[in-house]
Order: C-alpha cells, then sequence, then structure tokens
C-alpha cells in the first residue's frame, strides 16, 4: 500500500529540479525512484500534478505517496529483437505492440530493456535515464508496435536524445482514426498534463505543469461511415514533441480518438473495428547518425494486426490523397524515403 507524505520547499531548495529535491527526502532511494513516483501521478504540487522537471518555489507544498519497494529484474531475457540496423554505437529496432519498454509496477521482467541486455549486455547499452532503463533514449507505449532507437553509449544516447528535443530526428506514425477529417493537413498545439483526476490518464490542460505539445497530421485515406461506426480516416502524424501518449491525447481532443484505444477511446467493439489495441504504429525514422553524420532513413510496413484492419474496411475507401499514395507507394516498393521530400505536409 502507498504511504503519503507532505514536504514544504524550503528557502535553499528553491529552483531545484522537483524529482532532484525528491531524491534527497528519505523516502526516494533515488533519483529514478522519484521520477517514477512522478511520471506515475503520486506527486502533487500546491495541489496539482507537476511535471518531474518544474523547478520548485519556497513555500511550495509537495504531497507525495511511495509504494512499496520494487526489484526490477535487470537480468538478460531472451526476448527476440526485430533488429533494423546496429553499429558500436546504436541500434533501430521494431517493436511489437504489447512489449513494455522498461520495468514498472506490474511489468518487471520481460521488457526490452531485458532484451537489450540479452542482445548487447548490460556493459553496452547507454545509461542516461536510470540502472533500469539501460539503452532506453525514448519510449513506445507498450501497445504502440514500430521503429524506435536505443542506444550503446551514453554520448551517443544523450546525442539522440538532444536530436529529439530539437526536432532533427523526424518520427511519424500510421494511425486509424474515427471520423471523418475533411481537411487534407492538422496542426495541433495543445498542451498535456496528467489527468486531474485520473492519475495513469495524460489530457489536455492550462495547468502550470502542462508541457508544450505539437503533432501534425496529414490524411492518406479515408473510409465511409458503417453499421456500427462513423467512418474512419488514416493519417500520418508527426511529432515535435515527445509527451507521454502525445498522438492518443491530442486525437482524442480533436474529437477523432484513435481506433482501439482502450484508454481514450470510445465505442463498442464492432466501432472498433474488433481491434483491442490502438492503431498508431511508428513506421518511419530519419535522422543524422549522431556520431558519424550519415543520413539515415527507416520504414515498416504496418504489422498484420494492423493490415487486416484495412484490409476489411478496404471496400469502403473513398480514396487515397496524392500524398497517401506516395505512402503507400515507398512501403509497396521497400524504399526508406518518398519520391518527393517536398510534397510532405509540416
Amino acid at each position: 500500500m502507498p504511504s503519503n507524505y507532505t514536504h514544504m520547499v524550503l528557502p535553499d531548495e528553491k529552483g531545484m529540479r522537483l524529482d532532484v529535491l525528491l531524491a534527497t527526502l528519505p523516502e526516494f532511494p533515488s533519483r529514478s525512484a522519484a521520477a517514477h513516483a512522478v511520471e506515475n501521478g503520486l506527486v502533487y504540487v500546491n495541489d496539482e500534478v507537476a511535471s518531474k522537471k518544474y523547478s520548485v518555489r519556497a513555500g511550495d507544498v509537495i504531497e507525495y505517496a511511495t509504494l512499496e519497494p520494487v526489484s526490477y529484474d535487470l537480468d538478460a531475457y531472451d526476448i527476440p529483437l526485430d533488429v533494423r540496423y546496429e553499429d558500436e554505437d546504436m541500434l533501430v529496432i521494431c517493436k511489437p505492440a504489447g512489449l513494455v519498454c522498461h520495468p514498472s509496477p506490474g511489468h518487471y521482467g520481460e521488457t526490452l530493456v531485458n532484451a537489450l541486455i540479452a542482445h548487447c549486455g548490460k556493459n553496452h547499452l547507454a545509461n542516461i535515464q536510470g540502472e533500469d532503463r539501460l539503452g532506453i533514449v525514448h519510449r513506445l507505449d507498450m501497445d504502440t508496435s514500430g521503429l524506435m532507437l536505443a542506444a550503446k553509449t551514453d554520448e551517443c544516447g544523450y546525442l539522440l536524445q538532444d536530436g529529439i528535443r530539437t526536432r532533427n530526428i523526424d518520427r511519424r506514425y500510421l494511425c486509424l482514426v474515427h471520423g471523418y477529417i475533411a481537411k487534407d493537413t492538422g496542426f495541433i498545439d495543445a498542451p498535456i498534463g496528467r489527468h486531474p483526476k485520473i492519475r495513469l490518464k495524460m489530457a489536455v490542460s492550462d495547468a502550470a505543469s502542462a508541457r508544450s505539445a505539437v503533432t501534425t497530421f496529414t490524411v492518406l485515406e479515408r473510409y465511409e461511415a458503417g453499421r456500427f461506426d462513423d467512418g474512419f480516416t488514416l493519417i500520418e502524424c508527426k511529432l515535435f514533441s515527445g509527451r507521454t501518449h502525445q498522438i492518443r491525447v491530442h486525437m482524442n481532443y480533436t474529437g477523432h480518438c484513435v481506433v482501439g484505444d482502450q484508454m481514450y477511446g470510445h465505442g463498442t467493439e464492432k466501432a472498433n473495428l474488433g481491434l483491442n489495441r490502438q492503431f498508431l504504429h511508428s513506421y518511419r525514422l530519419n535522422l543524422e547518425h549522431p556520431i558519424t553524420g550519415e543520413q539515415m532513413h527507416f520504414a515498416d510496413k504496418l504489422p498484420e494486426d494492423l493490415q487486416s484492419i484495412i484490409d476489411q474496411i478496404s471496400d469502403r475507401s473513398m480514396g487515397r490523397t496524392e500524398y497517401g499514395q506516395k505512402i503507400f507507394h515507398m512501403l509497396e516498393s521497400g524504399k526508406a524515403t518518398i519520391d518527393d521530400e517536398s510534397d510532405e505536409a509540416e
């Protein structure tokens, strides 16, 4: 059971990051443990959820809970990895749906971190986010599939994170959403923070602790409404930030929930086409190798479960957009770039 505590920020503590301050308190054995508490919605500042990067002010009242210590299994676990690229500095892998990126409450031993340890060894993985997140540069939700980066060295890991933060690493997702989106492109600029009532959820928020989040999308194909649904739109989403559940929260905010999303979605099983995980696939990565400077491009087709959904509604297609035709041609030809990058929507 969680234990609850309160701490008032002292004058000599002002300006400290929230997770750094929490790590100085006796209830947290490490900064990683403090960060976990914040990420799991167990920490409130002045009665509001806060980011771990929040700079505390003298007089802030921090209310926090700690869970019983969990011993994470950081041993190697033989989970096959779909490696698309590997060198002495980094890997590009394709994560299957259902695989958790790193140990967390309820997911201790069979994670991507354990698979990376088996593949590379503990001493050959970056340690830039704590001992329980070896190799991790960024994350995909458990039920999101697709391409992601992992780092073998701290230098490469920090440079990859910097590339994500400065938007020099281009990450794109294929996403099927409910409803008909009339415009071919969209721009969503809405800050995201912890849901005020449900701590495991995120939400568009105007709270001081919410962080800026920008997502753009481009329509690839539209599908007519059916007996049990209001139609669908297949889109490509591009991230300009990396907030938790960002695409899922932003599409929910627009009124076009991701099909199959069990947390932010809606509708019956039939309305979700029988899919019980979000239709979200990280299908493109474009970046400059942080060490060698090489331009790198990766693309991945939809996995079988998501492709079967597209096949299921193919006879309801209202036609692909011009950009959608280019994307499908790229994937069908096995290429990693489209013929004319200048036509891409930003």
